[in-house]
């Protein structure tokens, strides 16, 4: 059956409070146009760029805000909320980039730890070592909800198609990635990216975005955005402030995509041999 899922664009700062609060007025619009499904973006709860600072505020998920303004959330409006991610302490000392998936009964149905660590040197002098504070998840799930087989993934995991196939030869018809892609990289390959995992499984993408500049003084891309089956733009928001959109999902689309390009029932098994190049006086049996 369809279903209308909402994508919640944020700007969050360093204050958990103060970004629960603004998380709530969000979801709050969002239920008020009719979304089932909410998803926020990567990082809803902090982006603090200083470590020491972000430790100090961190929590367990028993008692993390996010955690509980979620849950309550997905009670109070009887919705399927997403948040994104948030940072979540942990016992060792580092932290997990964790989303969760609350039921209408505000139960967490799913916890995903982001796999893929934002370890990266861009051209305009930004390095982050994501790994250095948090620890990688190591577990994809397909989880079976009422109105769809849904996947997970966040940020930088959309840079690794093999995650995407694993989840869609396991079912899955909706995709989400909830991100805070960086201005730069957002401008290069933000929406070619998420449509290229749209198309090549034939799925639904969700991906809420932390968009603009942030109280650490980040920037983020923005451009929140729905995509179907075929790669069609269902709905986008714009490069910066808060903003919801909203789209109706239809997982019969994903059958028909299906139907007329059966890639995922046509891809076959295969090795791969590495040869030398070209070598003086012909070309290397």
């Amino acid at each position: 059956m369809s279903f209308k899922a909402a994508a919640v664009q944020m700007c969050s700062g360093v204050d958990p409070v103060k970004n629960a609060a603004a998380m709530a007025r969000l979801v709050h619009e969002a239920a008020a146009q009719g979304a089932t499904y909410v998803q926020t973006p990567e990082m809803t709860g902090m982006l603090q760029r200083d470590r020491a600072a972000a430790r100090a505020v961190l929590a367990d998920e028993a008692h993390d805000i996010i955690v509980k303004t979620g849950s309550d959330l997905a009670r109070e409006f009887g919705i399927h909320m997403h948040v994104g991610s948030t940072a979540i302490a942990l016992a060792d000392g580092k932290i997990a980039n964790r989303g969760f998936l609350f039921g209408p009964d505000g139960r967490i149905l799913n916890r995903y730890d982001k796999i893929h660590m934002f370890d990266v040197d861009l051209d305009n002098g930004e390095s982050w070592r994501e790994s250095a504070a948090y620890t990688a998840g190591s577990e994809a799930r397909v989880l079976s909800l009422p109105f769809a087989e849904m996947g997970f993934a966040i940020c930088y995991d959309v840079r690794f198609p093999a995650l995407f196939r694993a989840q869609a030869m396991a079912g899955a018809e909706v995709m989400t990635v909830p991100a805070a892609f960086t201005k730069q990289t957002g401008e290069a390959h933000w929406e070619i990216l998420l449509r290229a995992r749209a198309i090549e499984n034939g799925v639904f993408v969700i991906a809420a975005a932390q968009a603009g500049r942030h109280e650490d003084g980040r920037e983020t891309f923005g451009h929140s955005i729905i995509i179907d089956p075929w790669g069609t733009v269902l709905a986008s928001a714009g490069a910066t402030g808060e903003a919801v959109i909203v789209a109706e999902i239809d997982p019969a689309a994903v059958k028909a995509a299906h139907d007329k390009i059966p890639n995922l029932r046509n891809g076959r098994e295969f090795s791969v041999e590495k040869i030398a190049g070209a070598v003086a006086g012909g070309v290397a049996a």
